[in-house]
Order: C-alpha cells, then sequence, then structure tokens
C-alpha cells in the first residue's frame, strides 16, 4: 500500500481524539476500586451508628428547664400520669379495710372454768351452808339491791340447799360441768376482750381474725360483737341457761363468773402485729397504681411561663407516649430524612478531603480515626446533653480543636459545622439560636487556637470561646423571646463554664493527640528541641563543627519560614537535627576538619566518599528512631538533602575517568537516596541548609555575592525538581531567598579593625 493511502483524512484524524473522561466517568471508575467501597462501608457504618446512637427515627426531646414557649404546649396524643397522692390514698383505704389479725390464749378461760369447777365441787362436799366457807357462797350470791331487805339465815339456807342439790352427786356434777364446757367452748376459742387494740378508724370494726397462740397459719374469723367483754358475757351466760335448762343455776353460775371476767383474765386476745402488718401490706400491694389521664389536645403548659421540674416530667412522659405512637412509616420517613442529611454531609466533606486534604483518604488510618472522631463527639454530646448536664459543646469544642491541631483550620471548620447541625437538628432539635451558639464556641476555639507554645494557651482559648459563646447566648436568647433574666441566671453560665472546661480538658488531652496522630505543636517542639537533648549534647562532643552548621541553619531557616508563614519552630527543631547522622564518622566532613588539615576523601575513591557522604541521612534517621523522634523530625533528616547530585564526587569522578569512558559515570549513582521534601518547610531546610554550607566558602561574603550564590542555590535546586512535591510557590521561593540573604548579610557583617588588631 503506498504511502499516500495511509495517510488518515482530516474527519478520521478528529473522529481518533481522545479527550480526557469527564466527571461522570472519572466517578463511575472510581466506582470500580476496592478502596472507594471500603471508605463507603466505612461512612455506611458510622451513619448506622449515629443513626442508633441519636434515635434518628424519633424527633429528639427539645424541652429545657426555664424554657418559655410563645404558644401553649399542647398535648400530641393521649396519655396517662402516675398519681403518687391517689395510689397511696388507694393503698392507704386497701390497708384500712384490711381485718386485724388477734391471737388467742385460752388459758386464763380454762383456768377461769376450771376453777368454777372447783368450786361446785366444793359446795356438792358440804351439805348444809354452815358446812361451807362463808366467802364461797357469797360469790354465787347476787349483790344486795338498795332499798331491798335482804335475805333471811333460813331463806338463805333454803337457796343453798336448792343449789346444793343441782350438783349433789356424781352424775349431777357430770351434767353441770358438761353444760360448762359447752358454754366456756366458744369463749376458749374465740377469746374476749374489753376493747379492740386497732384504732376507731383502722381496719374492720365489725370483724377480726383469730387464731390459736403459735398456729397463725389458719385464722378464723370473728364478729367483734362476740369477743368484747360484755357481748361475750351475755352470751356466756345465755348459753348456761341453754346448756343446764335452768335460768335460776345459770344465773347463779353467771353471779361467779362475771365479775372474774375482767382483768387479770381479760384480754385474752393480743393483736398480732407481724400478721396484720403483712396482711396490710399484700392489699395494699395489690392495689393498682393509679393515674391521671391526659386527652389529645389537653393543655400541659401555658404560653411566656418557665418550665419548671414538674412541667419537665410531665412533658417528657408525654414525648415518650408520641414516640411510642409513631407509625413504622413515619419512623422510615425521619429516618431517611437523617440519613439523607448525612449522605449530603459526607458529599461535601468528602469532595474537600478528596480535592484539598487528600492525604486523609489515601491513608485508611486518618480516613477511619477522622469518622471515629465525628461519631464520638456525636456520642457525647448525645449522652450530656441532659438539662442536669448541658455540656453537649464540650465535645463539638474537642473535635474543632482536635481536627484544627492535626490537620488545618479549614477542615476543623467545615466538619465542625457538620457536627453541629447533626448535633442540634437531631439530638437537640432546637431552632437556629442553639445553632449559632454552639457553633460560636466551636469556631472561635477553632480559630483562636493558632500555635500552641505553651500550655495556658488552650486554657486562654477555653475562656475566650466561653467570653463569645455567652454573649451570643445571650443576643440569640433575647432575639428568641426569652426572659432576660432566666437568660443570664440558667442558660448562660452552663455555656460558659463549660467552653473553659473544654480549654482545660484540651490541656489534658494534648499529649495523648500528639503521640495518636504524630502532631507537633509548639510545647512537644520546644521540649525536643531543647540544647540538653542526648542526641545534640552528643554531636557537640563529636562534631562540633556540624552542631554549629545546625544551629546557624536553625537559626536562617526559622526566619525564612516565618517569611512564608511557614512553621518557622518547626524548621529550627528539625535543622537541630537534620545532620546528626554525621556524628558516626564526623572526620569525613568538612566543617569538623582542622583549618589546613588535609581531607581524608583524597584517599579515597569518589565512589566511596559518595557512600560516606550520602550514608549521613540514613544513620541519622535511624539514630532518630532509636531515640523516639517525632515523625515529622525524622522527615527532615531524610527530605533535607532531597534527591540532589554530590556534584563534588561527582565531578571528581568524571575527572578521574579516561575521555574515552567519561560518560560510563552515571548521574544517578551520585544522587542523595531522598525522598524530596514534601512540605514546605522541609524545602525551607533544603535551601538553608545549602545556603549555609555555601556562604562558608565565599572569601568575601559581600551582600551581592550572597544574594547572587543564594539564588544560584534556589534556581538549581528548582529545576532540579527538588521543590515539585513540597508545594512551594514561586513567590514563596523568593521570599525564602530574601529571608536568606537577610539572615546571612547579618551573620557576615564587616567588622571594624582596631588599631592594635593584627591579623591572625
Amino acid at each position: 500500500m503506498s504511502a499516500g493511502s495511509q495517510k488518515r483524512t482530516r474527519l478520521e484524524r478528529v473522529a481518533a481524539l481522545e479527550l480526557p473522561p469527564n466527571f461522570a466517568d472519572r466517578f463511575l471508575g472510581s466506582l470500580q476500586r476496592g478502596e472507594v467501597w471500603l471508605r463507603i462501608g466505612l461512612c455506611l457504618l458510622a451513619a448506622i451508628f449515629l443513626w442508633i446512637v441519636t434515635s434518628a427515627w424519633a424527633p429528639p426531646f427539645s424541652f429545657r428547664s426555664g424554657y418559655v414557649s410563645s404558644r401553649d404546649i399542647m398535648a400530641r396524643v393521649e396519655f396517662k400520669k402516675f398519681d403518687p397522692d391517689a395510689t397511696h390514698d388507694a393503698r392507704r383505704r386497701a390497708e384500712n379495710q384490711v381485718t386485724f389479725i388477734y391471737s388467742q390464749d385460752p388459758s386464763a378461760v380454762v383456768q377461769l372454768r376450771g376453777a368454777l369447777k372447783n368450786k361446785l365441787v366444793e359446795i356438792s362436799n358440804a351439805a348444809t351452808l354452815d358446812a361451807l366457807k362463808s366467802d364461797v357462797w357469797k360469790e354465787f350470791t347476787p349483790p344486795s339491791m338498795p332499798n331491798v331487805e335482804p335475805l333471811s339465815q333460813a331463806e338463805q339456807a333454803t337457796d343453798y340447799e336448792q343449789f346444793h342439790d343441782s350438783v349433789a352427786d356424781k352424775d349431777k356434777q357430770d351434767k353441770v360441768f358438761k353444760a360448762i364446757d359447752s358454754a366456756f367452748a366458744p369463749l376458749e376459742q374465740k377469746g374476749v376482750i374489753d376493747k379492740l387494740a386497732q384504732g376507731h378508724d383502722e381496719g374492720n370494726q365489725n370483724e377480726i381474725y383469730v387464731h390459736p397462740a403459735g398456729s397463725p397459719l389458719f385464722p378464723q374469723a370473728v364478729s367483734v360483737s362476740d369477743i368484747l367483754l360484755a357481748g361475750a358475757a351475755s352470751k356466756l351466760f345465755d348459753r348456761l341457761k341453754e346448756e343446764l335448762g335452768s335460768p335460776e343455776l345459770a344465773q347463779r353460775l353467771f353471779y361467779w363468773i362475771k365479775p372474774k371476767l375482767a382483768a387479770p383474765l381479760v384480754p385474752t386476745l393480743t393483736l398480732d402485729v407481724e400478721a396484720t402488718k403483712a396482711a396490710q401490706d399484700d392489699a395494699s400491694k395489690k392495689v393498682p397504681d393509679q393515674y391521671k389521664l391526659y386527652a389529645k389536645d389537653s393543655l400541659l403548659k401555658k404560653a411566656n411561663r418557665p418550665l419548671v421540674h414538674d412541667d419537665l416530667d410531665l412533658l417528657k412522659l408525654e414525648y415518650d407516649t408520641y414516640v411510642n405512637s409513631l407509625s413504622t412509616g413515619e419512623e422510615v420517613t425521619r429516618s431517611l430524612a437523617f440519613f439523607g442529611m448525612l449522605l449530603a454531609m459526607y458529599t461535601l466533606g468528602g469532595f474537600y478531603i478528596l480535592y484539598r486534604a487528600p492525604a486523609i483518604y489515601q491513608d485508611l488510618w486518618r480516613f477511619s480515626s477522622m469518622l471515629c472522631m465525628f461519631v464520638g463527639a456525636v456520642t457525647l454530646a448525645t449522652m450530656t446533653k441532659d438539662d442536669a448536664w448541658r455540656a453537649e459543646s464540650v465535645p463539638i469544642m474537642l473535635f474543632g480543636m482536635t481536627v484544627a491541631l492535626v490537620y488545618n483550620q479549614e477542615l476543623a471548620l467545615l466538619l465542625t459545622a457538620a457536627l453541629v447541625l447533626v448535633v442540634a437538628v437531631i439530638v437537640l432539635d432546637e431552632d437556629l439560636s442553639s445553632y449559632i451558639t454552639l457553633m460560636s464556641a466551636a469556631v472561635s476555639s477553632i480559630l483562636l487556637l493558632g500555635h500552641i507554645r505553651s500550655r495556658s494557651k488552650l486554657i486562654y482559648v477555653g475562656i475566650c470561646s466561653a467570653i463569645i459563646a455567652m454573649l451570643t447566648e445571650i443576643g440569640d436568647s433575647t432575639l428568641a423571646g426569652q426572659p432576660l433574666k432566666q437568660t443570664l441566671l440558667v442558660d448562660v453560665p452552663p455555656v460558659g463554664w463549660w467552653a473553659v472546661a473544654a480549654g482545660f480538658l484540651m490541656t489534658g488531652l494534648l499529649p495523648f493527640i500528639e503521640k495518636s496522630f504524630g502532631v507537633l505543636t509548639d510545647i512537644s517542639l520546644l521540649e525536643i528541641g531543647d540544647v540538653s537533648h542526648p542526641l545534640l549534647q552528643e554531636l557537640v562532643r563529636r562534631a562540633p563543627g556540624t552542631y554549629n552548621h545546625s544551629i546557624n541553619v536553625a537559626a536562617i531557616g526559622e526566619a525564612a519560614a516565618d517569611a512564608i508563614g511557614a512553621r518557622g519552630l518547626l524548621v529550627r527543631v528539625g535543622a537541630y537535627f537534620h545532620d546528626i547522622g554525621k556524628m558516626l564518622k564526623p572526620q569525613y566532613f568538612t566543617e569538623n576538619q582542622g583549618q589546613g588539615s588535609p581531607s581524608l576523601h583524597e584517599t579515597l575513591l569518589p565512589a566511596m566518599s559518595r557512600l560516606i557522604i550520602v550514608a549521613h541521612v540514613k544513620d541519622g534517621a535511624d539514630l532518630a528512631r532509636q531515640h523516639h523522634l517525632p515523625p515529622p523530625i525524622i522527615q527532615f533528616i531524610e527530605q533535607h538533602h532531597g534527591t540532589t547530585l554530590v556534584e563534588y564526587f561527582f565531578r571528581r569522578a568524571q575527572q578521574n575517568e579516561t575521555d574515552a569512558t567519561r560518560g560510563e559515570v552515571e548521574e544517578h549513582s551520585y544522587r542523595y537516596p531522598g525522598p524530596k521534601p514534601q512540605t514546605k518547610e522541609g524545602g525551607v531546610l533544603m535551601l538553608a541548609d545549602a545556603a549555609e554550607s555555601a556562604s562558608r566558602t565565599l572569601v568575601d561574603p559581600a551582600p551581592a555575592r550572597l544574594e547572587s550564590l543564594v539564588h544560584d542555590l534556589a534556581m538549581s535546586r528548582l529545576l532540579d525538581g527538588q521543590f515539585d512535591d513540597c508545594g512551594l510557590t514561586l513567590r514563596e521561593v523568593h521570599d525564602v531567598e530574601e529571608s536568606l540573604v537577610k539572615s546571612l548579610t547579618a551573620v557576615y557583617h564587616g567588622r571594624v579593625r582596631y588599631p592594635d588588631q593584627r591579623t591572625a
């Protein structure tokens, strides 16, 4: 086929043009990766956990003590409230209706019955009245009536003979004794008492339960009229008449019995306190709780009146009943709304993290820890939202400050706004004023955080946030129509003291946050950068020239970092340790060699010298790990040379080769292993290290020469791609150059020669 026939037409070239994939194609493509689905699964798991913790299928209880509603609060459903007073009255009535239980001890009645029989036997043994003791017959004789002539001796003798005749022989005695036993039997069984041991308004007044002493299991019901002394005596007399068949004989016997029924015989019944109390308790327990019924749309609280504790109890009861009455459809609707809100927040936060903080997305541990902190903050806010605490602002502030410390303020503001939205809408169900108050406390703590150079800084942040939040609460509550007195005395104080408490808590949690996330605050940097650190002391002893070089790099590097808004303190501390690997072979580095001393590299091949020079990076990182220096400091050690060329020994290697083999020296074998600087601070340290080292070679370090030197170093590293990964802009590189020139000029400034001063 000819060349002309192979040439594509313009239409074919246009059709063959492939454009980069659009957003939809990129999105669909990302869904085919397992790591994406893993993170989606973690987000879904966090959402389900939040749904359970916050009970998102039901509306939250939104009332607090002191709250003043602008409208009457009406019942949404019919419900009932436990009425303790009515329950107490009902149980008291039940206790009062209990039949009291008495214990019967018949021994006194039995003795009385036996004594009566003995008297009758004594009478039967005396045929005449004269043969009987005079006081015995008196007990069977009725008392004399006033204004009535007493019986004569003969009449008394006649009465005695008739009475004696009824018990004269054995058969008659047995008949009378049997009648006496029958008459006394109910009295022995039921007992007798002069009055009830219970009060007139206690228990059943018509009936009691009686059980034999020591046998409480089977009490019998007894009419009160049968056991009271008057009634018991009357019924005893009636039974005697019925059993004896002789009213006269019964009358004589009753004359003897009646005075003896009184004390000490009475009472034979004693109240069984334990059994009666048990019966009362049992009757009380059987009474169900009494409730007050509230109909739907009934008034629970009038408008413009503050809620007190009893009001909250009533509203909470109505709320619980309302939640239990929600249909499945209503719960599903609220749940879908909750997941929809979370989806929107996930989308917003996800895009921010993906494009502005990709390190969080790429590191599964960081991504998971972020979700856990969010879920933990919502959980703590849910647990501390109760009216007794009102501490939901504490976990929100702690979350915001932690994210700001670990990552950055922008991400902290975004995620805190999402967190406050969840807490205000799902957990508290309150109006915009609560959202504003919580946001003011959280945002102020994040923005005031800055660099933490002292532990008191966090306390001051809490105090300032408390002032801002309290002022915001006053304004919000006033606009919402809440009474000023209520706002100042009830609503504002918790906002203030919990914000201050958050500052103190963050102070205590700071070391754990630093260790868990590998974060270096200024406090930690000041501790690590102490010149008494064992590594720095060993560096002074073994390689004083390197130590002096590190101190100079730290000074000029800190100023350069501050000039572009980077963390100057981090650069300073990193510079202290960046060359600690040189202490293992200090004599092979120029700054540690005496003036005029020959270099040890003169006797070595360039390749061997290159190995020694490059090894100080790895040796320094190993030393740092052994002494537990934090990862950011180790990164400075590994990155301060990047992948730059060990140019001096590379040139020597080229010079040592013949012209025919000069091209065989590979440049990449004379480069540091890297990596390149990954942060702006790492890029600044690279430039400061190179500028400080190179400036020592200048015979006349004039400002112009220093400026030219620093610019050449910066351009060579820029063109070599050393700043590709650290985010330094050209403007920032220029500002770093200016700062380094200014610092080096100050170091190498000219001095006035004194008249008697001689050159060394």
